[in-house]
């Protein structure tokens, strides 16, 4: 069975992601911040998955930390031996005008976003070369598109656009595929953490109706979807690009 580490699993698109992989017979490293939500993906992985419990490694601990890239390596690799892909699903969203955000801001959203990304795949390169696997990145359309009013959210994820590409061109002639997705606005609770309300989020919903060529925001299982793809043999001739799953968001433009 191939091995993925999840990041962020214990919510939103990577616990979508960490449920899917269990479905296609991957034995799985899941981390996050939150021991009760972990357990609760793992638990589901197995129910509904149809992997056994130990197929399922979870490890709680905060992504920025000093220790977290060697704690989750070294657990994987005690615990299954190997590691195929990498999926890099954790991330926060702060929203706010650049006068009204204190450069502390930017610091955090760089230290989860980026700073402890950047960290974490290059404690977990040397195995994924060892297995010729998969890194998929989980950046957002906030990447490629200016939006006002998350400046610094937008900073951090054109960063990790140009970490996937450039990682992808260093790591073709070992045969590593790096690679990501961009979803655009998906049902999850990123924005109620970042400060919204439930009138705001529901309002905010709403008018994706009309920012979204489709209509509609997405789901985290349809973001899960093309994770899979880009992680799998599936998309073999596949690297450095970044795949926009946000139902025609990107294309959008005010008349």
């Amino acid at each position: 069975m191939p091995v993925a580490i999840i990041t962020g699993a214990s919510s939103g698109i990577g616990r979508g992601t960490a449920l899917l992989f269990a479905k296609h017979k991957y034995q799985l490293s899941l981390t996050g911040r939150n021991t009760d939500a972990l357990k609760e993906i793992a638990a589901l992985c197995v129910s509904e998955g149809g992997i056994s419990t130990e197929d399922v490694l979870i490890t709680a601990i905060e992504l920025s930390a000093d220790n977290a890239p060697s704690a989750i390596v070294e657990a994987t690799i005690q615990k299954f031996g190997r590691i195929d892909t990498l999926i890099n699903s954790a991330g926060i969203l702060r929203a706010g005008p650049v006068l009204e955000s204190g450069i502390e801001v930017f610091d955090e959203l760089m230290n989860v976003n980026v700073r402890s990304l950047v960290r974490l795949t290059r404690a977990v390169l040397p195995h994924i070369i060892s297995t010729k696997g998969t890194v998929v990145n989980v950046s957002s359309i906030n990447g490629p598109c200016p939006f006002a009013g998350v400046t610094y959210y937008c900073m951090t994820k054109s960063a990790v656009d140009q970490f996937t590409k450039c990682l992808a061109l260093e790591m073709a002639p070992n045969g590593v595929r790096v690679n990501a997705v961009c979803p655009g606005v998906i049902v999850t609770n990123i924005h109620r953490t970042s400060g919204q309300d439930e009138a705001t989020y529901a309002a905010f919903l709403e008018k994706s109706k009309t920012t979204h060529a489709l209509g509609r925001p997405g789901t985290t299982s349809e973001v899960a979807e093309a994770i899979l793809f880009l992680a799998s043999e599936k998309s073999s001739f596949t690297t450095g690009q970044l795949l926009k799953v946000d139902g025609g968001r990107g294309i959008m433009h005010p008349r």
